[in-house]
């Protein structure tokens, strides 16, 4: 395949080079992007009298053609390609002759490509977006489920105090829409159009880029030709937010796989989203969870890979940031992979609420609230710190609880102790005293879950 630059040459590119040099293996999906940005550009160019209106109309013509024919599976993409970019332009001269030659007038390659990546990566992070926000539905239904599921909080892997399986996950959904709002920062942020920055300072043509920018759905272009076809920072930033999101993600992974466990037994994964043994028949392993955790590893390498390509790069355009599309790709298909696997994961999932239960009536989870009793009889905070935790060496030197402490024991510790001692350390009346706003009483969690379903719904509407 001839190259569109080779007037400057007097020999071929060497095979191998050519190899090494072509991007189409990665960046043929920008195929849709490329195209309507061409019929952008085109359409600007004949508003401005720099084309005739007759040849716009047969380039646009011309790359409707193409999109069919790609999408229909009639035109299939030569991998001998430069890349996207100089393929679609090819095939382009080679059905409209000398009209299909003029497209690229008062355009380069450079903020071709730059204008066909911001287009590629706005359209996937609304992807993203709309996985996550599943997911985070059906986190807010399994909570609802759950407000009265009695579970220990950990500090430290240890058991730390009573919370409920609902104030877990709405933790984790907290979380997301954050993520969520990061990708909208982000999306925010690279909506300027870099198209008319040409290879690096513009053009002697008057063209439009407002006009470009409108039809491309862009808020606005970008103020600098230098900055629009050497800026990265977005790729990176995207690379950024997916990285944090994985972490989340990669966090409830661990745990889905520790709950999974004999020792927890708090959850059992559908036999849809678990793997056996090649040689042990007893096995249930929670493999769809690890692999979400192995690849939050891959996300954060390609994050670090953008930041490497572009810390020393001089401006304007250099090759090296050919390399930016298919870490960025990379870490936004594995993003949206690892949510819409995560989902149906959680949902087909058992909750083995006794289990839960059993597990923390056994960790002194309840140990604050017996302190805090005592302070509420008038002991100062210390002291009653002090003496709940030799109640609980006692207990646990004598395999008791706190909840099967006899009151004349409670008594030997203190006078203060009454009866009314078993309330205050009842597992699901200690979660339901904590109605701070965020805590896990049954009240202040329903005001989390609507404040949570009233975000989707704005989400989702918006």
């Amino acid at each position: 395949m001839g190259k569109m630059w080779a007037g400057r040459f007097k020999k071929q590119l060497d095979k191998h080079a050519d190899d090494f040099n072509s991007s189409i293996h990665i960046d043929s999906i920008m195929y849709k992007e490329d195209i309507a940005g061409s019929i952008a550009h085109a359409t600007m160019l004949a508003a401005q009298g720099i084309i005739d209106k007759s040849d716009a109309e047969v380039i646009i013509n011309g790359l409707t053609g193409i999109l069919e024919d790609i999408q229909a599976g009639l035109l299939q993409f030569n991998l001998d390609a430069e890349d996207i970019h100089m393929f679609i332009e090819s095939e382009l001269t080679e059905r409209c002759g000398d009209a299909g030659k003029k497209l690229h007038t008062a355009r380069s390659r450079n903020d071709q490509v730059a204008v066909d990546t911001k287009m590629y990566i706005r359209a996937k992070i609304k992807e993203l977006k709309t996985s996550i926000s599943g997911f985070i539905e059906t986190i807010v239904n399994l909570a609802e489920d759950n407000t009265s599921t009695i579970m220990s909080g950990y500090t430290h892997l240890q058991k730390a105090q009573p919370i409920t399986f609902a104030h877990h996950l709405l933790a984790y959904a907290n979380m997301l829409t954050r993520d969520i709002g990061r990708l909208d920062d982000t999306a925010k942020r690279m909506n300027l159009s870099p198209l008319g920055c040409c290879a690096l300072a513009g053009t002697t043509y008057p063209i439009d880029r407002e006009m470009t920018a409108k039809l491309l759905g862009f808020d606005g272009v970008t103020a600098n030709s230098l900055d629009g076809v050497s800026d990265r920072d977005y790729c990176i930033e995207l690379a950024s937010t997916i990285s944090i999101l994985m972490m989340h993600l990669s966090r409830f992974a661990e745990e889905i796989i520790l709950w999974c466990s004999w020792e927890f037994k708090y959850i059992e994964l559908d036999d849809a989203y678990s793997t056996g043994s090649s040689i042990m028949p007893q096995k249930k392993n929670p493999d769809i969870a690890e692999l979400v955790r192995g690849k939050t590893g891959r996300v954060y390498g390609n994050l670090i890979a953008l930041l490497t390509i572009m810390k020393g790069l001089p401006l304007a355009y250099n090759k090296d940031m050919q390399e930016d599309k298919e870490e960025i790709f990379d870490s936004i298909d594995t993003a949206i992979h690892c949510v819409e696997i995560f989902n149906p994961m959680l949902k087909t999932a058992k909750i083995l609420k006794e289990n839960m239960a059993f597990s923390a009536e056994k960790g002194f989870i309840n140990a604050t609230d017996c302190a805090d009793y005592l302070v509420k009889k008038g002991l100062p905070f210390r002291t009653a710190y002090k003496t709940t935790g030799e109640i609980v060496a006692y207990c646990i030197e004598n395999k008791k609880t706190l909840s099967t402490l006899s009151l004349e024991k409670y008594k030997g510790f203190s006078p203060l102790f009454e009866k009314d001692i078993y309330t205050a350390v009842d597992l699901l009346e200690c979660v339901e005293r904590r109605t701070s706003l965020g805590a896990p009483s049954a009240a202040a969690t329903l005001l989390q879950l609507a404040a949570i379903k009233e975000y989707l719904e704005q989400l989702n509407n918006g």
